[in-house]
């Protein structure tokens, strides 16, 4: 496995938590998904620079080890592009390919649209985005967003006895992970409180309802601006949307990939797989 350096970079005004695998300049960025962090992407990365490439990963605003907002603030997702827009000229002073999962693979696209000259290509890992939220009444949806953030800011976070159990607890969204990966990500996932239990290293406020309804209508507007090769990768077990096959099409130059036996979490599960695709479209631009 190759070696890995940790650092923390000050985009827009937060430290950012970044692993890069191999020598800088990288020549790939990953971007994880709601609730997952840089060190995730371990095994792909590793992958990749056994096949050439310079790698790098952060973790998302109040997620990991980055900063959290802080008092008064709130995560908007427009605020991600910023952190982006920031983040990529420190990491690399030529176009990178742009690799986003799930939530990550979201901001990845709507970056594409707007910033295609930091970038030669982009890949989204079951991330054309959440289903539409448009229909639901927005009275309805602010007060939901008010109620969550004064209930988050008031409850005291549940605490973990140990990694053991934060794995455990993990494994009720994906039964299926093992024990030596499991326990790494717990490890990468969880911070120890003052009492000497730990608590996930998230922000809570991450749980609560966005203010802002996500509108394919708009996200579609983004995806008809990319210019770049893109490649959508999707599991087989993985998420699917009823509109999933419209918002690929209006993609002016995108592959689909779909990988076996395998859900969402694709970079968990099958890494070298999922590098292995990633590095064929790299070098031909079709996977």
């Amino acid at each position: 496995m190759a070696s890995a350096e940790e650092r923390n970079l000050i985009a827009n005004g937060l430290s950012h938590h970044v692993v890069v695998w191999g020598t800088p300049p990288v020549d790939v960025v990953l971007c994880h998904g709601f609730l997952d962090v840089a060190w995730s992407f371990d095994a792909v990365a590793g992958a990749l620079v056994d096949l050439g490439y310079r790698v790098a990963a952060f973790d998302w605003r109040g997620h990991g080890e980055s900063d959290w907002i802080g008092s008064g603030g709130y995560y908007h997702f427009p605020d991600y592009l910023v952190d982006l827009d920031d983040l990529l000229p420190q990491l690399s002073d030529a176009p990178v390919h742009l690799v986003g999962h799930s939530m990550g693979g979201s901001a990845c696209a709507m970056y594409a649209a707007v910033r295609p000259e930091r970038l030669r290509s982009l890949t989204l890992i079951e991330g054309i985005g959440p289903p539409d939220q448009s229909h639901v009444d927005p009275t309805v949806r602010l007060r939901r967003w008010l109620n969550g953030v004064q209930m988050r800011r008031a409850e005291q976070p549940k605490a973990i006895a140990d990694h053991r159990d934060a794995l455990r607890r993990m494994r009720l969204q994906n039964p299926r992970l093992g024990e030596e990966l499991g326990l790494f990500l717990a490890s990468k996932t969880t911070k120890p409180t003052e009492n000497g239990e730990l608590q996930w290293s998230f922000d809570p406020l991450h749980r609560t309802w966005s203010a802002r309804p996500f509108s394919v209508e708009t996200f579609g507007h983004f995806l008809r601006s990319i210019s770049l090769p893109t490649l959508a990768v999707a599991g087989e077990r993985g998420y699917r949307l009823p509109d999933e096959a419209s918002r690929l099409a209006q993609l002016k130059d995108c592959r689909l990939v779909e990988i076996a036996d395998v859900g969402h979490m694709i970079h968990w599960f099958k890494p070298v797989e999922l590098a292995k695709v990633l590095v064929e479209f790299f070098a031909n631009g079709v996977a």
